[in-house]
């Protein structure tokens, strides 16, 4: 992530403390992590372009249980090929790769049985690449899908390989989670519904905010970068969605949970609520007259079944490492990480991120976002080491407001509607923007709200 995408403490106007009384607590564990910080972050300008935005076209599945064989020539393509064995969409599958390219995949194939999937590598001229891949053909039952790693981008070579019934051809350099769709396009249903994009949002420690994050985020998917979003709250007993939107419920997520075999599609969409046109709500009981035991596959069941009916889906996580939230962090699409600038949530946040890159490596890293920044008189880390020993750079900084936050808080309002123009409002629609790839803007109120205030 460059540093163009990040607003850091300057754009706040913030003021950290510097004096040792402050540092002094922090000073060993950040030089443990890091080594000493040779300079600080370089500041954002007002107006300063985004890059250029991407449309999402949903989330990623995972990807069946298929046997796949890989014969590769170069070495970049047996590491390339390790690694996209060992991604969280390939959980289901199993790969075996062996080097040698097709000459040793015709000679494998004479004598064993065909897989589901056939990857081979090749650096032949296209004539002698056609007549290998005649031959291939003569050893591989019907149905098998082939993709070929060629070494030019070549359309007529990849037509030829087409006819042939080639299903994919790549031309490094290849990323692995570029073949990872690869491979899921051809494995998918084509009549299978399509997945929203997952977005976890997760504490570092408790008090941290994020559940405030996560419900701001999904108002600006709405109704700032207008897109259809689902708010589901995870924290079974204490979540605050339901205050946070001044909206009620009877069903909650736990009925869905509670009996995820009859939590279908209808079923799911029954229980959402409609916050707005573009915003739905699936609140938690909030509750601790029932302990619920909840089974960790009824959260996947219950979390892909809002999927399925939304283009986007921001996940409110509990602070907890449970086997449900791990699971659901690895599997989502985008994780958001929240944590204050202390000891404590250096220390975790530093090991959350780290085992969730290690499990996650051809995905984005998790999104740090430092909240509740310049508490005044609050011994705090500088922004500047805290993230040089995260070894991550925030994507956005919120710092301490008190008075947005309590006034959106008491109205059942988010921050975008209490103040639009505010520097953490302004933080939250960059991050929308970012995980969207939409620009966003706010909606004009109508003269009503105006008069009452909302």
């Amino acid at each position: 992530m460059s540093n163009e995408n990040a607003l850091f403490e300057d754009e706040f106007d913030l003021e950290f403390d510097d004096s040792p009384a402050a540092d002094t607590s922090a000073d060993s564990l950040v030089d443990q992590l890091t080594g000493p910080v040779d300079a600080p972050f370089k500041e954002v300008e007002q107006g300063v372009e985004l890059p250029p935005m991407t449309m999402s076209h949903g989330g990623d599945r995972a990807i069946p249980a298929i046997a796949i064989l890989a014969f590769y020539e170069t070495e970049k393509s047996r590491d390339m090929i390790e690694k996209v064995a060992g991604d969280r969409r390939m959980l289901n599958s199993s790969v075996d790769a062996f080097s040698g390219g097709i000459p040793a995949a015709i000679a494998h194939l004479s004598e064993n049985p065909t897989p589901n999937l056939l990857i081979v590598e090749s650096s032949a001229s296209a004539s002698v690449m056609m007549q290998q891949i005649d031959e291939l053909a003569s050893h591989c039952d019907e149905g098998v899908q082939v993709m070929v790693i060629g070494a030019t981008n070549d359309i007529a070579l990849y037509r030829q390989l087409v006819s042939r019934g080639v299903s994919e051809y790549l031309v490094p350099p290849i990323e692995p989670v570029q073949m990872v769709r690869a491979i899921g396009t051809m494995f998918t249903d084509p009549d299978a519904p399509f997945v929203g994009k997952s977005i976890s949002v997760i504490g570092a420690k408790g008090g941290v905010g994020s559940s405030t994050i996560a419900h701001n985020l999904a108002w600006s998917l709405a109704e700032n970068a207008r897109v259809n979003t689902s708010l589901v709250d995870l924290d079974l007993s204490f979540g605050t969605t339901s205050l946070d939107f001044n909206h009620e419920t009877q069903q909650t997520i736990a009925d869905a949970l509670l009996a995820p075999e009859r939590a279908d599609d209808a079923v799911i969409s029954r229980l959402l609520a409609k916050a707005t046109d573009r915003l739905s709500l699936f609140t938690a009981p909030a509750s601790v007259n029932q302990l619920m035991d909840v089974d960790a596959d009824a959260y996947s069941t219950v979390i892909e079944g809002v999927r399925r009916l939304m283009p986007y889906v921001v996940l409110d996580l509990p602070h907890g490492w449970s086997q449900w939230i791990y699971n659901t962090l690895v599997s989502s699409d985008e994780v958001i990480l929240v944590c204050q600038p202390d000891l404590a949530s250096l220390r975790n946040g530093k090991n959350m991120l780290d085992q969730l890159k290690a499990q996650r490596p051809n995905d984005n890293p998790p999104r740090l976002i430092i909240n509740m920044a310049g508490v005044p008189k609050r011994p705090e880390i500088p922004v500047k080491d805290f993230a040089a020993a995260m070894g991550a750079e925030p994507e956005i900084i919120l710092p301490f407001d008190p008075q947005l936050f309590g006034t959106a808080s008491n109205k059942g309002q988010m921050i975008s509607e209490a103040d639009p123009q505010a520097k953490p409002s302004l933080a939250i629609d960059h991050l929308a923007s970012s995980l969207s790839g939409r620009e966003t803007a706010q909606p004009q109120k109508s003269l009503l709200k105006k008069l009452l205030g909302k």
